[in-house]
Parts: C-alpha cells; structure tokens; sequence
C-alpha cells in the first residue's frame, strides 16, 4: 500500500484552514443575524404584549367609568321622574282648590242671586198683590197693603 501520509496531513490542513474560514467567515455571522432576529422579534413580542396589556387595563377603566356613569345616569333619571311627580302632584293639588274656591264662588254668587231673585219676586208679587186687591175692592187700600205686608214678613220671618 502505498500511502502518502504527507498529502493526508495536507488535505487535513486544508480542510482545517476552510472550516475554520467558513466558520468565521459564515457560520459565526448567520449565526449572530439570527440570534439578533429572534431578540428583535422577541422585543417586539414583548412590547404587543405589554401594549395589550396595557389596552386591555385601559378598557377595564373606561368599563368602569362607563358603568358608573350608567348608574349616576339611572340615579339623576329616578330623581327627575320623582321631582316631576311632585310636581305633577302639587299642580294638581293647587287646581283641585282653585277648582274648589271656584265652585264654592259660584255657590256663593248663586245663593246671592236667588235671594235676590227670591226678595224682587216677593215685592213684585205683593205689588201685583195690593193692585189687584184694590181693584177688586176699591176699599181702603191702605188697610189692606198693610196687612199684607204685614202677612208677608210674618211668612218671611219663618223661612
């Protein structure tokens, strides 16, 4: 056999010189790009999630704000709609008595004006009355008008 030990050192030497330039030259590079890619993704990772976070703290808060502002909404409505019954209650109430004042004023003016009819019917019928006796009797009217008179505020009196 005849074997160069010589060239295999060499080859090996060659080999040697080329995997360490590959390894400084492509390895080693490609290797710190992608350990920089995956950092870079990795950050931006990191930061959509603190940014959802973030998002997701800010939707509670305005959930909260919201919900509350539901309820002083809810609250200022029950409140208006009580106001508004009172007075809807007290208007009432304050033309219930204007109606009341009303119909006893015209009560009042109703009796008024039936006496008044009453007492202007009563000196008109004793007029016709004291007429009508001293045609029939030609007589001492003076007598007689005064007897009536007399009979009609005894009738009067009794009323």
């Amino acid at each position: 056999m005849n074997i160069d030990w010589q060239q295999i050192l060499l080859h090996l030497f060659n080999f040697a010189i080329l995997a360490g330039g590959l390894y400084l030259l492509l390895y080693k590079p490609v290797k710190n790009f992608m350990e920089k890619r995956t950092a870079y993704y990795q950050s931006m990772d990191d930061a959509a999630g603190e940014k959802l976070a973030h998002a997701e703290a800010m939707e509670a808060e305005y959930q909260k704000q919201l919900d509350q502002a539901e309820a002083e909404i809810s609250q200022l409505r029950s409140k208006a709609a009580k106001e508004s019954e009172l007075a809807a209650a007290a208007q009432l109430k304050k033309a219930q008595e204007q109606s009341e004042k009303l119909l006893a004023a015209a009560q009042q003016s109703a009796q008024m004006e039936r006496k008044k009819m009453l007492s202007e019917a009563r000196e008109e019928i004793a007029q016709l009355a004291v007429e009508a006796t001293q045609k029939l009797l030609k007589t001492d009217a003076s007598k007689i008008y005064e007897d009536f008179l007399d009979a009609a505020s005894k009738e009067q009196n009794h009323e």
